[in-house]
């Protein structure tokens, strides 16, 4: 393997010279493009197996395509994928253009199987998607995988519509490849404040506890997931990807089917959030981008996490209810 210097095709985008006080978004200078460009793993262009040693806690820049089927058989405890859905969208300088969802599924069936392969037995896998995609993914996932569940996430962002049904969610398939695998259910509990709190015959509370901040439950996690903020400008996590993941949302994946020191696989990695994750919540990580500028982004964050493990939304262990009241951080 080798690495190679590549050429980006865009300058950075310097801060504003007033931003608005709260912006906390990340944002890259060209003299950062240029330093986070050199941490960048290209590997050569051959069709020859890659070693995964080499691969571990990088960013790679390249096509994923190009890359999935060089990648060793059962190396990969946990794999997080978010492609492009079957819209037409811009990402930098690149297009995704919306296709049939025959020709959609088509694309899908040329990577997906090779996650099989390189999953180990005990290995899941998550494939973000929305109404429009999951029908393709849910066939071509059930050819390969045991599908488990799907989850709908609140993607509450964006205009309504005065002929539809405002669209304020997405899904995220989750399978696996045998019976035997992780799901570490104590660490993904969502703590609720409590509406009515029910109390014994003796009084005492029923299923919950009072706190200084109220009264509250913690609950065994649904595949409703309503608790998540998509990321803006004045969280620390927002960079400028269009379709960036907010970090609770990985860390609830990350915690749930994988553990300490697994090897977690990102195969479109945009602004490096499972990668960032991954590493917060001290597991090894592998992340794939085409795009420089936002690959760029990714080892950027990688470095602000060297320092700040904080996930917003994620505290003490729980995860809690969006806008919960409680003690607050800096960062919430």
């Amino acid at each position: 393997m080798s690495i190679a210097c590549y050429t980006l095709p865009m300058s950075g985008h310097p801060p504003q010279k007033d931003p608005a006080p709260r912006n906390r978004s990340i944002t890259l200078t060209d003299t950062e493009l240029k330093s986070y460009q050199a941490k960048l793993l290209e590997p050569d262009t051959s069709d020859t197996p890659l070693p995964l040693e080499p691969l571990i806690d990088r960013t790679i820049l390249a096509d994923t395509l190009s890359i999935l089927p060089r990648l060793p058989e059962h190396s990969i405890d946990l794999v997080f994928a978010d492609p492009p859905y079957n819209l037409t969208k811009s990402f930098n300088q690149r297009t995704h253009t919306a296709q049939s969802l025959e020709d959609y599924e088509r694309w899908l069936r040329i990577w997906l199987p090779d996650l099989a392969r390189i999953l180990r037995p005990s290995g899941s896998l998550y494939v973000c998607g929305d109404w429009r995609s999951s029908a393709a993914l849910h066939r071509v996932l059930n050819d390969h995988f045991t599908v488990r569940s799907r989850i709908t996430w609140e993607r509450e962002k964006g205009r309504g519509s005065r002929r539809n049904w405002k669209n304020a969610s997405e899904d995220i398939w989750f399978a696996t490849c045998s019976g035997q695998y992780t799901f570490n259910v104590d660490q993904v509990k969502l703590k609720r404040r409590v509406r009515a709190p029910y109390r014994t015959d003796n009084g005492q509370p029923k299923d919950w506890q009072a706190e200084a901040q109220g009264k509250f439950r913690v609950t065994y996690p649904s595949n409703v997931w309503t608790d998540l903020t998509v990321p803006f400008w004045s969280m620390p996590e927002n960079t400028e990807h269009p379709t960036q993941k907010p970090e609770k949302l990985l860390a609830k994946v990350l915690l749930a089917s994988s553990n300490p020191g697994d090897l977690v696989f990102d195969p479109f990695l945009g602004s490096g959030t499972t990668s960032v994750v991954a590493s917060k919540l001290d597991r090894h990580y592998i992340g794939i981008e085409i795009d420089p500028t936002y690959a760029c982004l990714a080892e950027k964050r990688l470095a602000i996490a060297q320092t700040d493990r904080r996930i917003q939304g994620y505290t003490d262990g729980v995860f809690w209810e969006r806008n919960s009241k409680r003690k607050k951080r800096r960062h919430d």
